[in-house]
């Protein structure tokens, strides 16, 4: 069996945590605890796309809150 992340015809799940962090999900597979559905199932370039033009901050929530404080 392949990597089902590295499927580039396979469909794809854009999901994003509460530290708004992005990340690849195999459609087929259940969105794990702690994730939400940030962009529904589509091809895999489209959601690469999506992660680009959305996740403008690689750190997490917490890290540049607490950095934007000082």
């Amino acid at each position: 069996m392949s990597n089902p992340f590295d499927t580039p015809d396979g469909r794809y799940l854009v999901v994003v945590n509460d530290e708004a962090q992005y990340s690849l999900w195999p459609a087929f597979s259940d969105v794990p605890a702690g994730w939400t559905v940030a962009l529904p199932a589509a091809s895999r370039q489209e959601c690469l796309d999506h992660i680009t033009a959305h996740w403008t901050d690689m750190r997490p929530r917490s890290l540049a809150e607490a950095t934007s404080e000082r």
